[in-house]
């Protein structure tokens, strides 16, 4: 009896149960298709880096002596979808049973039930064996619960792992070193250089633009820098704990023109593929931190943790639990359209300027640059969070809907009403001033509100918090503001809304 185990392109996990035994008779299907690079316009980094880590994933599953079928993206019967590729696969290699591992996204889990009910033959899905909760346990844990507090899922996950724990005792003698994770970047501390990897991709490149595929982003055929391996991903592992590491709390937060990276590990690509898994990732540094603790502080292995065991269980926890419908939420009725520069990086805001540039070139900015600037500008703007989303799950090299919806759509948004944050994250340019050093060159005057060199950032805030204070007027976090903003001189207020309205309505001029 024939049977067909799919492999979706982030799910290259290696370690798998599937690929502990050879079964001569066991079929395994991967496939680069029009499907998954059309659903939404990608960038150039973004597809490269998943073809090219399933070409290496099919070629390590093929040297273990599994019998594995790969389609390529210009393979001539190639159908470019699930559903007929499954189709065809049954038909040409007389398969009895169809198996595939539980999608991470819901469009393609809905995708693959309805395939399978329409086979004839046996189907079973599988657990992909990489995450440290299932789809529902996060569900089950806020059962009851009016606030759904990450830092409560987070403790519980802590102490159900057992991760930097001793005993019932959080390592540290604290649960959150946050307030230790915000220090700004002055160059006091030397940032070694980024991990470097060298591939050539030129020959994928060029099939790629021969299927005709619309991608935007800039790429170096010649040098490709994100690890598409597994032996890869774990020399990223390593070189993080050797080399950032030691800094990666004090620094997470901050932001610099010249250094795109600081001390983060880049390691979400190969966890979000599959090419390693968070439990693997939080042993690895714990253990390394163990090692080191004369050298290296608690707080910069707490920060990283939470990302992992807190902050992306939380997420996946968080899609499952409100899709379909969170897809949907636009609490604060944004409506406007994203302006031109998210497409060119032409604008004279300085820390946009420098986030969209590096997104476009390097299909990467790390999580304040995605919250406070990008996203704190869309919100401030009033964009449609499907734009915003579109924009989010293209560009970045790690975006897949599961992580990036919840984290654009919830966290930067807030167009979920206020499931995942409290308060939305929005800022006037103090904030940027604060953590960064984009705005002592940048062309508006960060402690100005109005007039041509008055930051737009500080204007739109003080526009949001008047357009949306009807909304916000219960919520007690956000009462401190809106009580500055009654404090406002009227005639300043009016100033202040006039100059918003012609930012929202010129963005591009800006």
């Amino acid at each position: 009896m024939n049977k067909l185990r799919l492999i979706l392109g982030d799910q290259l996990n290696a370690t798998h149960s599937w690929f502990q035994e050879k079964d001569d008779t066991t079929i395994y299907l991967l496939a680069e298709m029009r499907q998954e690079t059309d659903y939404v316009k990608h960038h150039i980094q973004k597809v490269v880096a998943f073809f090219q880590s399933m070409r290496h994933f099919y070629t390590d599953l093929k040297d273990k002596g599994h019998q594995v079928i790969y389609f390529e993206i210009t393979a001539l019967d190639n159908p470019q979808n699930l559903d007929q590729l499954i189709a065809n696969c049954i038909e040409k290699y007389g398969i009895a049973k169809f198996e595939y591992q539980l999608p991470d996204e819901y469009r393609l889990d809905q995708q693959l039930k309805l395939i399978c009910s329409n086979l004839t033959i046996e189907t079973q899905a599988f657990d992909t064996e990489h995450f440290y909760t299932k789809r529902e346990e996060l569900t089950d844990f806020f059962e009851g619960k009016k606030l759904l507090l990450m830092e409560n899922f987070y403790r519980h996950m802590r102490k159900k792992h057992h991760v930097l724990m001793d005993g019932s005792t959080p390592v540290g003698n604290q649960w959150n070193f946050d307030a230790d994770n915000r220090k700004k970047y002055k160059g006091e501390v030397p940032v070694p250089a980024a991990k470097k990897f060298g591939t050539d991709i030129e020959a994928l490149l060029s099939q790629i633009e021969k299927a005709g595929v619309n991608t935007f982003g800039t790429i170096n055929p010649k040098n490709f820098d994100w690890p598409t391996s597994r032996g890869q991903a774990l020399k990223q592992l390593g070189y993080f704990c050797d080399h950032l590491l030691h800094h990666f709390g004090d620094y997470e937060d901050a932001m610099h023109t010249d250094e795109k990276y600081l001390f983060h590990s880049r390691l979400s690509f190969a966890m979000n593929s599959k090419m390693l898994s968070p439990k693997e990732v939080i042993e690895t540094v714990v253990a390394y931190y163990h090692e080191h603790e004369s050298s290296i502080s608690v707080s910069q292995v707490e920060g990283f943790v939470r990302q992992i065991l807190g902050w992306r269980e939380y997420i996946r926890g968080i899609y499952w639990k409100e899709m379909p419908n969170y897809s949907k939420m636009n609490a604060l009725n944004n409506t406007n359209k994203l302006p031109d520069f998210f497409w060119t990086g032409q604008t004279k805001m300085n820390c946009m300027s420098h986030a969209i540039n590096q997104s476009l070139k390097d299909a990467y900015a790390h999580h304040i640059q995605r919250l406070m600037v990008i996203g704190n500008f869309t919100l401030l703007t009033q964009i449609h969070p499907d734009e915003v989303d579109n924009w989010y799950l293209g560009v970045y090299i790690d975006a897949i809907e599961w992580v990036e919806m919840p984290n654009t759509r919830g966290m930067s948004q807030y167009a979920d009403g206020g499931i995942i944050a409290t308060k939305p994250y929005v800022s006037s340019g103090s904030y940027i001033n604060k953590m960064s050093n984009n705005c002592a060159k940048c062309h508006y005057n960060v402690k100005e509100k109005f007039g041509d060199k008055g930051c737009p950032f500080n204007t739109l805030y003080w526009n949001f918090l008047d357009e949306k204070k009807e909304y916000f007027k219960g919520n007690q976090r956000m009462g401190m503001m809106l009580n500055l903003l009654k404090k406002i001189d009227p005639e300043d207020l009016y100033k202040i809304k006039l100059k918003a309205n012609e930012i929202i309505n010129n963005m591009d001029a800006y």
